[in-house]
């Protein structure tokens, strides 16, 4: 009995250590989709999860590309940064400027659903440990 208590709390404790603890974690599940629009290229700055309406006032330009893509205020959205060289020909659904050193791939979520690759020359929000400013 004592064995299975401890596995119990040993699997317990492993399985809080890899959730990130953040309110963006459930769109890892949006990297796949968000990799396959940049084409693997740059590297991965950060993920996080908004409601469309929430960038109206954090990210107009984001929340403007969100919305002509088709997204409502009220669905989520996930945004995932990557820092590299990036030009529009190059990644999947292009809008914002031609090239660029950021690339914010815009995807729906839960459905991971590519709304739109957007080319930034520094990203407009804070993700991970970096605030890259606008």
């Amino acid at each position: 009995m004592t064995c299975v208590v401890a596995a119990l709390t040993l699997a317990a404790c492993d399985s809080a250590r890899s959730d990130l603890g953040t309110s963006s974690s459930p769109c890892f599940v949006a990297l796949p989709t968000a990799n396959g629009a940049v084409h693997g290229a740059g590297r991965l700055v950060g993920v996080r999860l908004f409601t469309v309406g929430s960038l109206r006032r954090q990210a107009p330009h984001a929340y403007a590309d969100a919305t002509s893509a088709g997204a409502h205020s009220s669905d989520h959205v996930c945004l995932v940064a990557y820092e590299g060289r990036f030009t529009a020909p190059a990644i999947q659904k292009p809008r914002g400027r031609p090239a660029g050193k950021f690339a914010v791939v815009i995807v729906a979520y839960p459905s991971t659903r590519l709304l739109t690759t957007v080319i930034f020359r520094r990203v407009p929000l804070r993700f991970g440990h970096f605030l890259l400013g606008i």
